[in-house]
């Protein structure tokens, strides 16, 4: 597939684009410098453009059959939800309609999910502006008209790759660490692009 990834140079970003590029893909990296790019790659095309700004994005979004927002923004917000409005508007410009975003575990209908830790002191005071954006992010996606998943994983570490997070985790007998791996967070987006199982849903993943 030809796919923009949004939050290319982050830290979960840059390996979807590393894992997007392994499984085949063509991928187009959307970043505001173009030097924060060091992967080099044939089927790689570095984009330079401001993601609060529809104009730049529609033209990098040409030929495109997917795009993956993987946008960070700190604890302090304000990032990810309006470079999501920004991102959804080109995508509908532009004729794009397959869209993967990745939010956080404890968006939304997903809170029930979280300890009292992650409730009420980490989103509900330490991250309270992070967790806002994320809520105005995912809004964002489900009212787009786009054919969307939602991608919500907890905590992050920097282990390995591993396949071995849960999905679903309502239905997922006893307690989750509420940790993932970025290289398993990047795989599950990047799965995303060949599995239509999760469209229109937002799933959590966890271990």
């Amino acid at each position: 597939m030809n796919l923009a990834v949004f939050g290319a140079t982050g830290t979960v970003g840059r390996l979807v684009v590393e894992q997007a590029l392994a499984a085949g893909h063509q991928v187009t990296a959307v970043t505001r410098s173009r030097t924060k790019i060091t992967t080099s790659h044939e089927h790689l095309r570095v984009v330079e453009a401001d993601p609060l700004d529809p104009d730049q994005v529609t033209p990098a979004l040409a030929g495109t059959d997917a795009v993956i927002i993987a946008i960070g923004g700190g604890a302090k917000g304000g990032v990810r939800g309006p470079s999501t409005v920004a991102i959804i508007e080109a995508m509908q410009r532009a004729g794009v309609r397959r869209l993967i975003c990745q939010s956080t575990l404890g968006t939304g209908d997903s809170r029930s999910q979280l300890n009292f830790w992650w409730k009420y002191v980490m989103f509900g005071l330490l991250l309270r502006r992070a967790y806002a954006d994320h809520e105005l992010q995912e809004d964002a996606v489900r009212r787009s008209g786009l054919d969307w998943t939602i991608v919500r994983p907890s905590a992050f570490t920097d282990g390995p790759r591993t396949s071995g997070y849960h999905r679903d985790l309502d239905r997922v007998p006893g307690k989750l660490t509420l940790k993932i791996s970025r290289a398993d967070v990047a795989e599950y987006l990047v799965g995303q692009l060949t599995d239509d199982s999760s469209r229109f849903e937002a799933v959590g993943i966890s271990y």
